[in-house]
């Protein structure tokens, strides 16, 4: 497991560099550092580094939240957006979009529309006092089902000139992402938190009775952690819109390769997540260059072969 966790960390450097070097104007690899041309070091350091370090904190939040959800949800399928927060967010950002909001107002509506997905989602599954994961996620699919007939209503009523920049957003866009100092702080201290509780998640995995017999109060881990996740969910969501599969497939893929124990898969997942999505991200900036592909696109490409691998892998038996 050391020398997976040092691939996984030797990956994540490389694809940095190769963000920073891919693009419509080619940077040399041996250019990238010197500083030389003035042109090449504001590409650098206002254009790609940004949306590099946006890509990979996007990533890694998804990622150790899929973690999460499939362990609290018991469900392979399960991913960070099961709950709503993605409609939420999208809902309340194409609504600033449509009223004509300033371009940096979008991420806090948005922002605004996931937190009101998950008071919404906790709040009618804990109805009558109590909530079980079975209500949670059926409350969660219906709150979503709620928020996707609410963006086809704004797509149907909003003019052709927001039309383009509605859809890039929906199928998740980088293009105009900065890392916040708040986002940081979410992406650092979620992981951080779930790092914490990790020993926990590998006894809840085995059922609630057996955390509660080794005296893990299961209620408040699962609030917490489900607050990590949505917390998570909510920040990767405002900074990139909708990103699918990268909490979905990275999860499933490190715990193929041998990582099951959440002290290290947790970790892993962050590394995994973010030099995944920046991978994307440079292939969706260079494959049609100087046009750029929204970044869901090329992660729901991937994310579809690689997951079909990998539900193949685990649930054919060997021969």
């Amino acid at each position: 497991m050391a020398i997976l966790g040092g691939l996984l960390l030797m990956a994540a450097l490389a694809s940095v560099v190769i963000s920073l070097a891919s693009g419509s104007v080619e940077i040399p690899l041996s250019r990238l550092f010197s500083g030389d041309d003035p042109v090449q070091r504001q590409v650098l350091l206002e254009l790609r580094l940004p949306r590099t370090l946006a890509a990979f904190a996007t990533g890694a939040m998804l990622a150790v939240a899929g973690v999460i959800m499939q362990v609290l949800l018991r469900n392979p399928l399960a991913d960070p957006y099961i709950l709503g927060i993605s409609g939420g967010a999208a809902t309340a950002a194409l609504a600033s979009i449509l009223a004509g909001a300033a371009g940096f107002l979008v991420p806090q509506a948005a922002l605004a529309g996931a937190l009101l997905s998950v008071v919404l989602v906790f709040g009618v599954a804990g109805l009558g006092g109590h909530w079980s994961v079975t209500r949670l996620l059926l409350t969660g699919v219906v709150v979503s089902a709620g928020w996707g007939a609410l963006i086809n209503i704004l797509l149907t009523a909003t003019s052709t000139n927001n039309v383009q920049s509605m859809l890039f957003w929906l199928m998740g866009d980088l293009s105009q992402s900065r890392p916040g100092i708040w986002q940081l702080i979410s992406l650092l201290g979620g992981t951080a938190v779930v790092c914490a509780f990790a020993r926990s998640l590998n006894v809840l995995i085995r059922g609630d009775q057996a955390a509660m017999a080794l005296g893990t109060d299961v209620r408040k881990l699962r609030i917490v952690l489900f607050l990590a996740a949505s917390l998570l969910t909510a920040s990767a969501v405002t900074m990139a819109g909708s990103v699918g599969f990268v909490g979905l497939i990275v999860p499933h893929a490190l715990r193929l390769l041998g990582a099951r124990d959440h002290r290290l898969l947790v970790p892993y997942a962050f590394f995994a997540g973010g030099s995944f999505l920046v991978l994307a991200d440079s292939l969706a900036r260079t494959v049609m260059a100087p046009q750029q592909l929204p970044v869901g696109v090329v992660t729901a490409v991937i994310g579809v072969p690689v997951f079909l691998i990998i539900l193949r892998k685990t649930l054919v038996p060997p021969s």
